[in-house]
């Protein structure tokens, strides 16, 4: 058996995971047997070592059986979003010059028209039924032998970014010539910091195809523990999940507290969460006055990380040093800090500027030599377009994406300020703020708001929101004006798709 890694601690008939919703459970054993099945099929396909392969699926049992299987297989492996259309499905599988796309039948905006977008080469099967007109993957694999196929490998994840600033990036690290099985750069990673082991109960919120909740997921399968996999986030059964199954881990993302913490304060008492030993939260900045009140609700067991989809450099921070260091995101554990100007020079201490790490993971962006090379600097340091500043003590506060900055007048406005201000106002659920155009100073400040109660929309709001900002910030940062959406069209793993906002109001060429 290849899971988990420590043979001392290979318990056969032990829950490797479940799916919360459907309460199917997949013990060690069926896991690895599943997975050779996976790497069987994959092998019949003409999948060698080294290829690349797509799952586009929602969370169910199928995903992770696969993701194993292709991981011992020596293969890249892509997931795509289940939000995209079928043109951007199409473009990441032509793009990561995919041989077999596993598609779910359950994805039916895509699944009809996705099969006349790829290449006859693409060998595609459909998971969930055979409306689509593709094979059945799982006929495909409950057939194939449970024997290891004879040239097993480690394989990779390679995954793109989300496209929140353009078309998405193919991130890609080197492939390692070890046999499948092994530690691998995040199990060393990832074990230490947050305790994963043999006694973990994770659980996952998020949808898999996402890079930290499949990555975690699969590290702590690795090690041993149980991981509890949601269909999708919903804050009252999440604190159902953590009661009813004594969840030990969880990894989350700030809007997922913000949800939480809307919660009636008698529905969040009523769950009893005292099992929470580490509750990990990484993917935007969290407001501090949002992680004070779960501080607050949770105790000191919160874990904070900055890290990206390229794993270039992570920083990590615990409750008891945030609390010291109210607003960071920590130090680095992976790679060495820096803060640069626009040119990639390294600026003084305290200095706001581009993030870089040093001595972190290589990676590229698959067949973007160029974009690739926009994210180093003279010395090979690479960023990915973060604004942050450090303190003396090493810990990195975050001000923004570069790509949202606001010039108005000439004077830089970070957006990130003004709507963690508005997000803590009891009326808001989902803020974005952003930069429109203005004819005097280039760029005016506005808020498009997703209010608790859609019933409050109105110019009243809007002028105690504007109001409650200018209490708490410099004026010139606040928002001049408001606008009110029923839903914000956020990333189901809790990234805003703030380009999708901003572009309403700009002219497109």
């Amino acid at each position: 058996m290849l899971f988990p890694i420590d043979p001392a601690l290979a318990h056969p008939d032990k829950i490797a995971f479940e799916m919360c919703e459907t309460g199917e459970q997949v013990s060690y054993a069926q896991l690895d047997a599943r997975a050779n099945q996976v790497a069987q099929v994959l092998r019949s396909c003409g999948v060698g070592p080294g290829d690349h392969v797509a799952i586009l699926m929602e969370n169910n049992r199928r995903f992770l059986e696969a993701c194993f299987g292709m991981d011992r297989a020596g293969v890249y492996y892509t997931t795509i979003s289940t939000r995209l259309n079928a043109d951007e499905v199409a473009y990441i599988v032509k793009d990561c010059s995919a041989k077999v796309l596993v598609v779910s039948d359950a994805i039916e905006a895509v699944t009809p028209m996705l099969r006349a977008l790829l290449p006859q080469h693409v060998c595609c099967f459909s998971v969930g039924g055979i409306s689509s007109g593709m094979p059945s993957w799982e006929a495909a694999v409950d057939s194939a032998p449970t024997q290891a196929i004879p040239d097993p490998g480690q394989g990779l994840d390679m995954l793109y970014s989300s496209g929140t600033t353009g078309r998405p990036k193919g991130v890609k690290w080197p492939m390692s010539n070890t046999p499948a099985g092994q530690r691998t750069m995040l199990v060393n990673l990832l074990e230490p910091l947050f305790g994963y082991g043999h006694e973990c109960r994770y659980l996952s919120p998020a949808p898999l195809y996402h890079a930290a909740p499949l990555r975690h997921c699969m590290t702590v399968i690795k090690l041993g523990g149980t991981v509890l996999v949601m269909a999708s986030f919903d804050a009252k059964r999440s604190l159902e999940m953590i009661e009813k199954h004594r969840v030990t881990h969880s990894q989350w993302v700030p809007t997922m507290f913000v949800r939480l913490l809307k919660l009636p304060l008698e529905v969040r008492a009523s769950f009893d969460v005292s099992s929470l030993q580490v509750a990990v939260h990484a993917a935007a900045p969290c407001p501090i006055d949002v992680k004070e009140q779960m501080l607050a609700w949770w105790g000191p067991i919160l874990w904070e990380y900055y890290a990206g989809t390229e794993n270039n450099g992570f920083c990590s921070i615990t409750s008891h040093e945030w609390l010291l260091h109210k607003g960071s995101v920590g130090r680095a554990t992976q790679g060495q800090l820096h803060i640069c100007d626009e040119s990639g020079v390294e600026l003084a201490q305290g200095e706001t500027g581009l993030v870089y790490f040093s001595n972190g993971p290589a990676f590229t962006y698959h067949n973007d030599p160029d974009r690739t090379a926009e994210t180093r600097n003279a010395l090979g340091w690479t960023t990915l377009g973060d604004i942050g500043r450090m303190d003396a003590e090493g810990y990195l506060y975050l001000v923004d994406r570069r790509a949202f900055m606001i010039i108005s007048g000439g004077v830089n406005i970070y957006p990130q300020e003004a709507e963690n201000v508005l997000i803590g106002h009891p009326k808001v659920l989902d803020v974005a703020v952003i930069g429109v155009p203005n004819e005097d100073f280039g760029e005016e400040v506005k808020a498009v708001v997703q209010p608790v109660d859609a019933r409050d929309i109105g110019p009243a709001l809007a002028e105690e929101l504007i109001d409650y900002c200018r209490q708490r910030l410099a004026s010139f940062k606040c928002p001049r004006t408001i606008d009110f959406e029923e839903q914000l069209p956020r990333h189901a793993t809790g990234k805003l798709y703030k380009k999708l906002v901003r572009d309403r109001y700009w002219p497109q060429p």
